[in-house]
């Protein structure tokens, strides 16, 4: 498998999760600053110029974090990156569509990219505002999820890599405050030696 990234994208969730799963992947970075993804040769592989992307071993590409996630879940069941149950599996979609749709889309964009959302440049600060205001929002919500549990769901799922990359642009990049109990899951999923190796293999570490 071939794994297109970006440093410091929303790929880094992608990544932590095929570290965990362990089996072996080539990664392909995409130089975000240079435009790298309008251009060839990765507009050809994908037209849509987002990463993350992953070209499988039968050359079929597979795009979108969500769904990239759900692939590699169910097609390594040995990692337990899902819950066994329906009501779980759920649960599981139910947060990450709320976490990259809503927090990541509609929050964190906004912050880092103000100017998608107005022509007028005197806008861009209350367009960043909304989007903070979005993102702590959300992460009162997901700590309300969290409560007392090591993570999302109990047990470790594609979820907290979700989570984590979130909690990682608030920390790292736009200097958020997080709840406590979303400090404590960050600071656990620093902890796993497959996120440990996804930063040291994009220059985070």
């Amino acid at each position: 498998m071939k794994f297109f990234y970006s440093p410091n994208a929303c790929s880094l969730g992608i990544h932590v999760l095929l570290e965990e799963i362990g089996k072996p992947f080539e990664l392909m970075r995409v130089e975000f600053a240079s435009g790298a993804q309008y251009k060839e040769p990765f507009i050809s592989l994908n037209p849509k110029s987002k990463v993350p992307a992953l070209l499988r071993a039968d050359g079929t590409l597979v795009t979108e974090w969500p769904a990239i996630a759900w692939y590699l879940a169910k097609s390594n069941p040995e990692a337990n990156l899902l819950p066994q149950s329906i009501e779980g599996e759920i649960r599981v979609l139910e947060l990450l569509d709320y976490m990259i749709a809503t927090v990541h889309m509609r929050g964190f964009t906004r912050i880092f990219r103000p100017g998608n959302f107005t022509p007028t440049k005197a806008d861009e600060a209350a367009v960043q505002q909304t989007g903070r205001d979005t993102v702590q929002a959300g992460f009162k919500l997901l700590a309300e999820a969290l409560g007392a549990k090591a993570y999302l769901l109990g047990d470790y799922s594609i979820a907290d890599a979700a989570l984590f990359f979130l909690e990682h642009w608030a920390v790292k990049r736009a200097k958020l405050s997080i709840p406590p109990v979303i400090s404590g899951h960050f600071e656990r999923m620093l902890a796993r030696p497959a996120v440990q190796r996804a930063l040291a293999a994009e220059g985070l570490a």
